[in-house]
C-alpha cells in the first residue's frame, strides 16, 4: 500500500508526466507564442540522394529525423529543375516539377502520422536559373536581356508554385524558401526588387495558408529589413553567427516565428558548453517564438555523436 508521503509525490509528478508535448505540440505551441515544456530543436543537412527515388529520400529523412529526435523536420530538396531541350531559359510551365520529391513528401507524411510537422525546401527562382545555367550566366543575362531574364523567372516562380501546392496536399505545413540573392554586394536592394521578390512572393502566395511557411534569408549580408513584415511567411531562418547580426536585433523588428541560434559552420567543433551558450542566448532574446536552428544545413560529415551534443543537452 502505498504511504501519503508516496502518493503526494506521485501526485506531484504526474502534471509533470502530462505535460510532456509531441514535437508537433512543442512546434505549434511555439508558433502561437505560448509555453513549451522544453524549447524545440531542429537541424538538417544534405544527402546527397538526388539520384535515387523519392522512397529512398524519404527513408532517409525520417532516419534522421528519428534517430535524433527533431522537432520540426525540414525535407531537403536536391531533385533537379527539369531542364529545356534549347537554350536553359527557354522554358515551359512545369505542373509537376519535382515529382519524385512529392512522392517522397507523401511517405514522409505517412511515416511522420502526425507526430511532426514537416516543411519542404524549395531553392527560390534566382537560384534555380543559375543551376539550369550558372550564375555567370544569370548574370550576363540580367545586364543584356533582363526581360528574358524575368520571363523565365516567371516560369519557374509559376512551376515552383505549383510544386508548392502539392507539396501542401501531400502534408507538408508549408514551404521553406531559400533564397540568397538578397544580399548586399550580390544584389542591391532595386535588383533584389526586380529579380526576386515579385518571384519569391509569387510561391509563398500560392500556399499562404499554410501555417509554417518559412523565409530561408541565405548569406552574410542579407536585407533582413525586406523581410519582417508583409510576406506571407510565419517564420524566419537566418545565420545570426554569419551575418553578425544578433536575433535580439531581429525581435526588435520581426514578431513572428525566429528559428536561429546556432553557428552551422562551426557546428561540428561546438562542445556542449558552446551549444548551452548559443541556445540559452537566443532563446532568452527570442522569447517563445522560437525554435533552436542554425542558420543553414549544419555540414554534410557531422558525424552522430557531433549531432547528439545538441541532443543530449536540451534532453530531447
Amino acid at each position: 500500500m502505498l504511504s501519503r508521503r508516496h502518493f503526494l509525490l506521485a501526485a506531484a509528478a504526474a502534471p509533470l508526466c502530462a505535460a510532456k508535448m509531441t514535437a508537433k505540440e512543442r512546434v505549434r505551441r511555439a508558433l502561437e507564442g505560448r509555453d513549451v515544456d522544453r524549447v524545440p530543436f531542429s537541424f538538417w543537412h544534405h544527402f546527397g540522394l538526388e539520384k535515387y527515388p523519392g522512397q529512398r529520400h524519404a527513408q532517409a529523412t525520417l532516419e534522421f529525423h528519428r534517430k535524433f529526435r527533431t522537432d520540426l523536420v525540414k525535407v531537403m530538396s536536391d531533385y533537379p529543375y527539369p531542364k529545356p531541350a534549347g537554350k536553359w531559359y527557354e522554358l515551359k510551365f512545369e505542373p509537376n516539377p519535382f515529382p519524385e520529391q512529392i512522392r517522397a513528401l507523401e511517405l514522409i507524411n505517412a511515416g511522420l502520422a502526425g507526430e511532426a510537422y514537416f516543411v519542404e525546401t524549395l531553392f527560390n527562382p534566382w537560384q534555380v536559373a543559375g543551376k539550369l545555367s550558372s550564375e555567370k550566366e544569370v548574370l550576363r543575362l540580367k545586364e543584356e536581356k533582363p526581360q528574358v531574364l524575368l520571363d523565365a523567372l516567371e516560369v519557374i516562380a509559376r512551376s515552383q508554385a505549383s510544386h508548392a501546392k502539392k507539396a501542401v496536399a501531400a502534408g507538408a505545413a508549408g514551404i521553406f524558401l531559400s533564397i540568397t540573392n538578397a544580399n548586399e554586394g550580390y544584389q542591391t536592394r532595386a535588383e533584389y526588387a526586380k529579380f526576386g521578390e515579385p518571384f519569391d512572393r509569387m510561391i509563398f502566395e500560392a500556399v499562404s495558408a499554410a501555417p509554417l511557411n518559412t523565409l530561408h534569408l541565405h548569406g552574410d549580408k542579407v536585407y533582413l529589413d525586406l523581410f519582417y513584415k508583409g510576406w506571407p511567411a510565419a517564420a524566419i531562418n537566418y545565420s545570426a553567427h554569419g551575418t553578425g547580426v544578433g536575433v535580439a536585433q531581429v525581435r526588435r523588428h520581426y514578431g513572428g516565428l525566429l528559428m536561429a541560434g546556432l553557428d552551422e559552420r562551426n557546428y561540428r567543433s561546438l562542445d556542449a558548453a558552446d551549444l548551452r551558450t548559443q541556445w540559452k542566448t537566443a532563446q532568452q532574446a527570442a522569447g517563445k517564438k522560437f525554435v533552436l536552428t542554425p542558420g543553414c544545413s549544419v555540414p554534410n560529415d557531422s558525424t552522430d555523436a557531433e549531432l547528439m551534443r545538441l541532443v543530449n543537452l536540451l534532453g530531447a
